[in-house]
């Protein structure tokens, strides 16, 4: 139902509920799509508001906007890697890769293709990269 959504909570109860509805449980608030802890959720909620709100939550879409200053259509990946900048500023390449799901030590260039065509389209200014680690930057 939530389509291995990867979420993050300390309370066991929401842990169980989100496990039954197919979610990935997290044991970061780093690498999760979504922290629960943090949400305006009121109780009692129905199953099939809350799996809206998760999915909407787990798509960032609140993150983009604040980036963009308005929602903006990516690819996955390129969507994947600013919402992780965003939230975990100053990663290496391997820290990247394993908070977007892929395994750090792949020899891809798939992130940075991925990468070069943000800043391709945003300026290269978009996504800095000091000293080794990665940051969003200013469009």
């Amino acid at each position: 139902m939530l389509d291995n959504i990867k979420i993050y909570s300390e309370d066991i109860y929401w842990n169980q509920i989100f496990s039954d509805l197919g979610a990935v449980l997290t044991d970061s608030p780093n690498n999760a799509d979504v922290v629960f802890d943090d949400s305006d959720i009121t109780t009692p909620i129905s199953g099939t508001d809350l799996k809206n709100y998760l999915i909407m939550r787990a798509n960032n879409s609140d993150i983009i906007e604040k980036i963009f200053g308005r929602y903006v259509v990516l690819p996955q990946l390129q969507h994947k890697i600013i919402v992780m900048l965003y939230k975990n500023p100053d990663v290496n390449m391997a820290e990247l890769k394993s908070l977007i799901g892929m395994n750090p030590d792949i020899t891809t260039h798939t992130v940075e293709n991925a990468i070069y065509n943000l800043r391709k389209i945003y300026g290269h200014d978009f996504i800095l990269n000091t000293k080794g680690t990665y940051r969003i930057g200013k469009l």
